[in-house]
């Protein structure tokens, strides 16, 4: 909110006003305040203002006159104005020279022109230009909020910001892409949206110019080349939603009027996040919620089913394998670098990360892809044929792990994969099947393990034979002995039993995986004969002890 020399100038109270320094545009030096002062200058003189003085103090003293201007100077006024034909009869040489040199204007002001007709004027002008800037920032904070409410996108809202203050102008969101942007250049645009780009981009010390202003401590500047623009991070409850970017010719530009609009453009760029983050979470929860009953419940395949399906974009008429993911992450890590909270961002969301990954992993492919997540489960219908449905599953999985492995290391990620017959409307049986698989896999395998439902016959067999009451009984009166064993003397004799089963019966092996002298571990295995009365080398005992233990097991599943 500022006038400039040249507006003074041609005020008619400055009719007989001389202007003393040479090539100084008078239409760059902006006056904000106007005011009186003699000698000493010391803090009284702000930046930007016209000074005007008598030089009483120095009317004997050319030096002194040159020591005041010289304050004056470095104080930041934009013109001093001195009153000559009593105490100062000429303005030296000197001063004039000095003042050129620092680009800061000198009038000579008639003595008989009292300074109190030019404060007059001079405050006046300041005032209908503050209140018009005023006016025209109001007008623009209207313009910005009327974007969001009637609908329009960031492209109006650059728009309209550009037509105001005339800056070159951008819009990104969090994840640093141009999402609209009014004569910025494109140089650097490309440079901002490419990460990898970015780092030759330095950042600079902040300008001590508009300093008065409160979004100046937000205000960040960056270099490239021999361009410089500025940066606004737009935030919604803490959290950064986008930024603003813009291109001033030089940070003079930034005026009070240009950074009251700026303001009201971190506002309504806040306000239109808002409004498109809780529109996709809607869009997210309503394909979430479809494709969990498309999975969890056995719903009949229909038109109407189909129908509600293309609107949420998706292709149900093609088949399907499931994948059921489980992941886990460093405990280092799991607690504060993915929060899936409701109240925060979908887009900062495990949930959208991955979903994102498998959108573009499944595109490389050239295959459709239904995902979503449930209670930290991953769930992914991706299209495939039934001959070939092993190896595309392969095939996705292996670059979303090396994708999340790059993200986070550490990471762990167990799968099950299943294809329900032909995979045509199999929806609900391929997940089962597929959940079997993982729980599977992750028991006999740990985290980490990629198991398929067809590799599982022999314990899906188990486990249906483990819902028979008698043969509950004679795996309880088998292992009930190891277990209580293992509770109490905190050993792990059913696990000495696996290795040693695994491994055919060779103690020297067994005892280099479980990591014991082959007396400890031959101590172990006598200890397991006496407490089952089973012996290890009679194959109807080892066989009913092993099949106790898969029971056993699969039990724990379940």
């Amino acid at each position: 909110m500022s006038i400039t020399v040249n507006d003074v100038m041609n005020l008619p109270v400055m009719e007989r006003v001389k202007v003393k320094t040479k090539d100084i545009c008078l239409e760059e030096k902006v006056i904000e305040w106007v005011a009186v002062i003699e000698t000493p200058v010391e803090h009284f003189v702000r930046k930007n203002e016209f000074v005007l003085s008598s030089a009483i103090e120095c009317e004997d003293d050319p030096l002194l006159l040159e020591s005041f201007v010289r304050d004056v100077i470095q104080s930041g006024a934009s013109a001093l104005g001195l009153a000559t034909g009593r105490h100062l009869y000429t303005i030296p040489d000197r001063v004039v020279q000095l003042a050129n040199e620092n680009n800061v204007v000198i009038l000579e002001i008639p003595w008989d022109l009292q300074f109190s007709d030019i404060l007059q004027v001079v405050i006046k002008e300041i005032e209908n230009e503050r209140q018009s800037e005023r006016e025209r920032a109001e007008s623009a904070r209207q313009a910005l909020i009327d974007c969001v409410l009637k609908g329009q996108g960031l492209d109006d809202i650059c728009r309209t910001v550009y037509d105001f203050i005339g800056i070159p102008f951008a819009i990104a969101d969090q994840m640093k892409t141009i999402r609209a942007s009014q004569h910025f250049s494109q140089e650097l645009l490309d440079l901002f949206n490419d990460e990898q780009s970015s780092s030759t981009i330095t950042a600079l010390h902040r300008h001590t110019l508009r300093e008065d202003h409160p979004l100046y401590h937000s205000l960040s500047e960056f270099r490239f080349s021999d361009d410089n623009y500025f940066q606004l991070e737009i935030t919604n409850n803490h959290k950064t939603q986008g930024y603003l970017l813009f291109q001033p010719e030089k940070p003079e530009q930034l005026t009070w009027f240009v950074m009251n609009v700026l303001e009201h453009a971190l506002t309504a760029s806040a306000l239109y996040f808002v409004k498109e983050n809780a529109v996709e979470m809607t869009h997210i929860r309503f394909k979430d919620n479809f494709l969990l009953d498309l999975a969890k419940k056995d719903t009949p395949m229909s038109t109407r089913l189909i129908s509600k399906a293309e609107l949420l974009g998706y292709d149900l008429e093609c088949p399907y394998l499931c994948i059921v993911g489980d992941i886990v992450y460093p405990e280092d890590q799991e607690a504060n670098i993915f929060n899936d909270k409701p109240s925060s961002s979908s887009l900062h969301s495990m949930n959208y990360y991955i979903q994102k990954e498998m959108t573009n992993a499944s595109s490389i492919l050239g295959r459709n892809v239904l995902a979503t997540f449930d209670e930290g489960e991953i769930i992914v219908f991706l299209e495939a044929e039934k001959e070939t449905y092993s190896k595309i599953a392969n095939q996705l999985l292996d670059m979303i792990e090396r994708r999340l492995h790059e993200f986070i290391a550490g990471t762990e990620l167990s799968w099950g994969i299943s294809m329900h017959k032909d995979g045509m409307f199999t929806f609900h049986d391929s997940y089962q099947e597929a959940k079997t698989a993982l729980d599977i896999g992750i028991q006999q395998h740990g985290t980490g393990s990629r198991t398929f439902f067809d590799d599982t016959k022999i314990n899906r067999l188990l486990m249906t034979l483990s819902d028979q009451s008698e043969i509950v009984h004679i795996v309880k009166d088998t292992l009930q002995p190891l277990i209580e064993n293992d509770r109490k003397r905190q050993t792990d004799l059913i696990h000495t039993f696996v290795v040693y089963n695994k491994r055919k019966g060779n103690v020297t092996q067994t005892a280099k995986e479980l990591n014991l002298h082959r007396q400890s571990l031959l101590h172990r295995l006598r200890k397991i004969e006496s407490l089952t009365g089973l012996s290890l080398v009679d194959a109807d005992d080892a066989f009913l002890l092993e099949l106790s233990v898969r029971l056993w097991m699969l039990r724990k599943i379940k």
